[in-house]
């Protein structure tokens, strides 16, 4: 959807004056995640931040809405940088923006008794005033004693020195802003920062905060407090909150891939009919038919494409062998059902759970040289197919591959990894 959109707005269109002739302009457009770009900028800051080649460094983008964590591996020399993924990414909606709701939520709760100051305009005019002034300003426990002051839209009800309430400005104790607005989503970007660590195996040289919520002094504080014994240098670039923005802007200028790994953040498979075998009778005696061919047909069966955590050259793609029986010249078709999972188990059948469903590929075989030639050789019983399906995992899409013969007959994007 987000390549679509890109390419109708025109931000990509043909150099060619004949039309039809620049066939790959839509390939100019290269898409690139947050936690990527940033890592690129960041990368190339490897001097500010005592980084050298084979060192790790973890990226904590945090943003408005969400918090991604991406742990890369300086790769080759720094004149020739690149970089690739340790481990798979990981994030949770525990951006600056929940500091902003906590905080209205507080304000709704101290003034309940005053519904002239708990209306929306009311209350999206404190919140204003919170994130332009004291999000990114607290400090934690050192300001537990300074009263935070915020001026009332409205100008009736102006007094109750029980609330915090005096003409026409609500006080906030500094100590009920840190465990009321700020410790509880501190906390979850701390647990977020433990998790990702204990998933990865190797020593982390750096972690590096970008994005607007890193400007916080607070959560900058928390982060150098809890993880300063583990890893030896964390640090903010002075431009961390346009990190995202000049990372891919280097990314799109650079002639060369500075991404050179990617981690597959989760596993992709695909449903699909193998002949029954003794496991099947077993487990699964309902699933199976026999196909025209008269060949015992076990359905609902999943197929890994590629596995949770599969380390893969970006853009590499990962072939898998399938093969369609066609009752006729005009059975060309099928639908190719692919699910994504978290879990590290593999499993075998569809109703096993711990899937999610992707999208539903419609397949056409009918384009490859040998389905023509089966399919006039074939005659009434029926005719098989062998093909391959690939899958390609790059910065930021997943795209299915239909290859015959190491041709590539089709394609499409499944999915835009976050």
């Amino acid at each position: 959807m987000m390549r679509e959109a890109a390419i109708a707005a025109g931000l990509v269109q043909s150099a060619a004056a004949t039309k039809g002739t620049d066939k790959n302009w839509k390939e100019r457009l290269r898409i690139i995640t947050e936690p990527e770009a940033a890592a690129v900028h960041c990368a190339h800051l490897t001097n500010l931040h005592q980084l050298r080649p084979s060192q790790n460094f973890m990226i904590c983008d945090a943003g408005g809405g969400t918090v991604d964590l991406a742990i890369y591996k300086i790769l080759g020399s720094l004149e020739r940088l690149e970089i690739g993924e340790v481990c798979a990414r990981s994030g949770k909606n525990c951006g600056s923006l929940f500091l902003d709701l906590r905080f209205r939520d507080l304000v709704a709760r101290m003034l309940e008794r005053h519904p002239a100051h708990t209306d929306p305009a009311s209350l999206a005019y404190f919140q204003h005033a919170f994130s332009e002034t004291d999000k990114l300003a607290f400090k934690g426990e050192e300001d537990d004693r300074t009263p935070f002051q915020f001026n009332c839209f409205n100008v009736e009800d102006p007094d109750d020195m029980a609330v915090g309430l005096i003409n026409g400005e609500l006080t906030i104790p500094g100590a009920l802003l840190r465990t009321e607005v700020f410790d509880p989503v501190i906390t979850e970007v701390l647990q977020l920062i433990e998790e990702q660590l204990s998933k990865c195996n190797q020593p982390i040289h750096a972690l590096l905060l970008v994005g607007g919520f890193s400007g916080s002094e607070y959560l900058f504080k928390r982060v150098d407090q809890q993880f300063g014994s583990r890893i030896s240098v964390i640090a903010r670039p002075a431009d961390a909150d346009t990190a995202t923005c000049r990372g891919a802007a280097r990314y799109g200028l650079s002639n060369r891939a500075l991404v050179s790994s990617v981690i597959a953040p989760r596993a992709y498979i695909m449903k699909v009919k193998l002949p029954a075998d003794a496991e099947d009778w077993q487990k699964r005696p309902a699933y199976i038919s026999q196909n025209n061919a008269g060949v015992s047909i076990c359905e609902n069966r999943l197929q890994y494409l590629v596995q949770k955590g599969a380390i893969l050259r970006k853009g590499q793609r990962v072939k898998t062998k399938f093969c369609k029986f066609s009752q006729g010249p005009q059975d060309s078709t099928f639908v190719a059902v692919l699910y994504t999972s978290d879990s590290e188990r593999v499993m075998r059948y569809t109703d096993e759970g711990e899937t999610t469903e992707l999208c539903k590929w419609t397949v056409d075989l009918s384009t490859l040289p040998s389905y023509g030639e089966h399919a006039r050789m074939g005659g009434t019983n029926g005719f098989y197919t062998e093909f391959e399906l690939g899958l390609e995992l790059d910065s930021a899409e997943v795209r299915g591959v239909l290859l015959y013969n190491g041709d590539e007959w089709g394609r499409v994007v499944f999915e835009f990894l976050n």
